[in-house]
């Protein structure tokens, strides 16, 4: 069971689609065509009509780019969440690795923070604990828009399940609820394309954590790489990366086409409920 604010899912077959809303002048998919308040709140519209159970809120690219100040990740992405609270009955993630903007995002509704600099200020396992909101722990090898052109693991799973499980603990220990945590293993965050790989076809280790798996594969750079792809031709391998990801025991889909991962992962639980009951 997982329980984000007053929304709780078991997730024993359904898999829980998130749909990422960028509030950025520069992200690699959409490069800034939703930032504009008016195209963002249209596009959360879609999302929400495509099937769309949680929204991811950010306001600063993971990757490197023209600096972001945390008083304009603030104007980025406060006004943005309340928006979405106020017209959607859905959670709302921040994803935001500045304890800062994830307490005042969270101040006006979201429940989740989503954190790809696996808790590099403790501060924000305080914040999200004092809100009662749930955090995702994410694997990095460096940190957030610092480059990491060679990564070097002796074993990449290895490495990823001991580091998210001192961040679990770590979430734990400042308060967080048990029930509120996810874990990521972070594809193309500080891997290289055969890491990520590997990391995605042995999602059943990491999920075997206890701890609901959250999948972030979405027309990211290693399926371009593996199969030759350019950004606009990446969709179909996304949607199936998801299903090889749902079938190792991961629940939580974070991506750019809702509508196509929607009906894809619903194929996948009416099959695992088959299954359960034979």
């Amino acid at each position: 069971m997982l329980r984000l604010g007053k929304y709780q899912f078991d997730l024993t077959h359904r898999g829980l689609v998130m749909g990422i809303l960028n509030r950025t002048t520069d992200s690699f998919f959409d490069k800034g065509s939703y930032f504009q308040f008016d195209s963002f709140l249209s596009k959360a519209e879609e999302l929400f009509d495509d099937g769309a159970d949680i929204f991811d809120v950010g306001g600063v690219k993971a990757g490197a780019g023209v600096e972001v100040t945390t008083a304009e990740e603030l104007e980025r992405v406060v006004p943005a969440v309340k928006a979405l609270v106020e017209r959607f009955d859905i959670p709302v993630s921040v994803d935001t690795w500045n304890p800062v903007v994830l307490d005042a995002a969270l101040g006006v509704g979201a429940v989740l923070g989503n954190d790809i600099s696996g808790f590099a200020d403790r501060e924000y396992l305080s914040v999200a604990a004092r809100w009662d909101a749930g955090v995702v722990a994410t694997h990095i090898r460096l940190a957030p828009r610092v480059p990491d052109p060679d990564p070097l693991y002796d074993d990449v799973v290895g490495t990823v399940k001991q580091f998210l499980r001192r961040r679990v603990q770590w979430a734990l220990e400042a308060g967080v609820a048990p029930e509120s945590i996810i874990a990521d293993a972070g594809l193309d965050l500080g891997k290289n394309t055969i890491q990520s790989l590997e990391l995605l076809r042995r999602s059943s280790e990491i999920a075997s954590m206890g701890y609901p798996l959250l999948l972030s594969a979405s027309n990211k750079d290693f399926i371009g790489a593996h199969l030759g792809l350019e950004l606009p031709e990446r969709r179909v391998a996304s949607i199936s990366a998801a299903l090889v990801a749902y079938m190792g025991g991961a629940r939580i889909f974070r991506v750019h086409d809702v509508r196509g991962t929607r009906r894809a992962l619903e194929v996948c639980a009416a099959l695992s409920q088959r299954t359960s009951v034979q």
